[in-house]
């Protein structure tokens, strides 16, 4: 059954007869509805399904972060989502089949702004399910302030878990302890860097800071 939610003239949405209507993007958008085909999918269509599924599932994980992070990294009428999909889509999956896509780590991003990253950050595992940062004040690249906040992500492939300590630390602070849970003592895991400005309204790039095992 479609609902008329703005008024005669003003579409509709779900299900009415042929055609299907939804809202997407400030706009609204009415569809035929999908014939199901007889063809089994081709070898090429299944390795597409299983791409797109291995990034959807693993971004949508991280969608909160993708939200601010890509904030000012999409395309008019595009969603900070899809444009972090489209680029680790092309960028941050290895493999040439179904059978062996898998997530390409260093290249992963889950932020991509102006905002300026800091010199020589640096990671290291100094007591057990903890990971000491540490970073200078210098601006890579000029745009910033002291009063910027710094987020770390780990993801544990083992468990496929994030943990995640989103505005933990100032830049002017220059270093952050991240506490993990004990469970991931002994694991190998994946970690992350990135800056938003204090307003939330300016983000940098995320940055691989590396594989480690946790003590």
């Amino acid at each position: 059954m479609g609902i008329q939610v703005w008024g005669l003239l003003g579409g509709f949405q779900k299900k009415v007869g042929p055609a299907v209507g939804h809202w997407t993007n400030g706009q609204n958008v009415v569809t035929a509805l999908p014939h199901p085909s007889d063809n089994p999918p081709t070898v090429p269509q299944l390795n597409v399904r299983a791409k797109f599924g291995l990034v959807i599932s693993f971004l949508s994980w991280i969608s909160p972060l993708i939200r601010v992070g890509f904030q000012n990294a999409h395309k008019e009428k595009q969603s900070a989502f899809n444009a972090a999909f489209v680029y680790n889509y092309k960028n941050a999956v290895t493999g040439t089949t179904a059978a062996n896509f898998t997530i390409d780590y260093p290249e992963l991003m889950y932020s991509k702004g102006r905002l300026g990253l800091s010199y020589l950050a640096s990671m290291a595992t100094t007591i057990d399910a903890q990971l000491d940062f540490s970073w200078l004040a210098a601006i890579a690249n000029g745009i910033g302030e002291p009063t910027d906040l710094a987020t770390f992500v780990v993801y544990n492939p083992s468990k496929q878990l994030f943990v995640t300590a989103v505005g933990a630390a100032l830049r002017s602070a220059l270093s952050y302890d991240m506490v993990l849970p004990s469970t991931f003592s002994t694991d190998n895991v994946h970690v992350y860097m990135s800056f938003v400005s204090a307003d939330g309204k300016m983000a940098s790039d995320s940055i691989y800071m590396g594989a480690t095992v946790v003590q």
